[in-house]
């Protein structure tokens, strides 16, 4: 158990950093858009490798439960920091609150939606 926190925490901290840069990065070679675009894209490119990873990994998608490091470290620790729930939540709530209905659905709909569609190209990618 101890060990597997540890990978967790190694692929997560490697994930949180990289999410980050490119957030920062992404922001400053962009101009503002009508939604944001920093987090969806990062969501969109994390959704995608994760698909890639179970598809080159497992050839398909695995249970939560499983307890093999490559899941552990990649599956939960590097994607599970790497994708932010909690950014495109403050995001879309943003959105809402500066009563841009138009934007707020478009992000929500793009957020989720691309996500899944993002996750399931990657996992039929190869």
């Amino acid at each position: 158990m101890i060990g597997n926190m540890l990978i967790v925490a190694i692929g997560g901290g490697i994930g949180a950093v990289g999410r980050y840069l490119l957030g920062v990065w992404i922001k400053s070679h962009t101009k503002e858009r009508f939604i944001p675009t920093a987090m969806l894209y990062v969501n969109l490119l994390g959704s995608f490798g994760l698909g890639l990873l179970f598809n080159l990994l497992y050839g398909e998608i695995p249970s939560a439960e499983n307890n093999e490091k490559l899941y552990i470290i990649f599956g939960i620790g590097f994607f599970g920091a790497f994708t932010t729930f909690s950014t495109f939540s403050v995001e879309a709530a943003t959105l809402l609150k500066k009563k841009k209905l138009v934007p707020f659905i478009t992000y929500i709909l793009f957020s989720i939606g691309g996500s899944i569609l993002f996750f399931l190209v990657g996992f039929i990618a190869l």
